[in-house]
């Protein structure tokens, strides 16, 4: 299944620049990864990006987002726990590609004789139309890359029974996370993040007023 979501988000990217995608199709999905406490996060060394030590799972921080890879497909979220959301294989962050096979806890086989120390070659697993497109992903000062972003520690509070819903997770976000991504595919990310949330409560309170009227009704 995860092989035919990649599949058709290439056949439809392929189509070319006069059909205009979003950085990700603001679905949530259901992944199979449950990460019961915030995990501990580490810097990789000249990388704008952390990884979890503790986590069997390839599983990152960058920009105001997490990441995750389940081996066919990207997922990202703004919370460690999702819920997350399908990212099309165009628009994965370039920092994120870049992100050494030695930081994967669970490499898909195609990783396989690849150099610990250096990027996956997603050219090779995505084709020439995601090659050509994205053909820039490899080509960086390690000089100049940008610091890594602050850590949502907030989020410590909040596990178990105390994960807040997706609804909760957006108003809470916004009151407590003083960041603004940098790189524009993640403040794409981040503008569907809040445009789904803001439907999701407007439709929340549009259920509340159906029930508050049929309520009335009854008396």
């Amino acid at each position: 299944m995860r092989s035919l979501i990649i599949a058709a988000c290439l056949a439809i990217s392929s189509l070319g620049a006069a059909v205009s995608l979003p950085a990700s199709a603001a679905v949530s999905v259901s992944i199979g990864l449950d990460i019961p406490v915030y995990p501990r996060l580490v810097a990789i060394p000249g990388y704008p990006v952390y990884y979890a030590p503790s986590l069997d799972a390839n599983y990152f921080f960058y920009d105001g987002m997490y990441w995750y890879f389940d081996g066919a497909t990207w997922y990202d979220s703004p919370w460690y726990n999702g819920p997350w959301t399908v990212i099309d294989p165009f628009y994965v962050p370039s920092f994120i590609l870049r992100v050494p096979v030695r930081y994967y806890h669970r490499p898909p086989v195609w990783f396989r004789g690849w150099r610990a120390a250096e990027a996956p070659r997603w050219h090779e697993h995505w084709g020439r139309d995601w090659a050509v497109r994205r053909g820039d992903w490899q080509h960086w000062d390690h000089r100049t890359a940008p610091r890594p972003a602050p850590l949502p520690a907030y989020q410590q509070r909040f596990s178990g029974n105390s994960y807040p819903t997706p609804v909760q997770q957006a108003q809470i976000h916004t009151q407590e996370y003083r960041f603004a991504p940098s790189e524009q595919i993640v403040q794409e990310h981040y503008r569907n993040f809040g445009q789904q949330r803001a439907a999701e409560v407007h439709e929340r309170n549009a259920e509340r007023r159906e029930a508050r009227e049929e309520r009335r009704e009854r008396r």
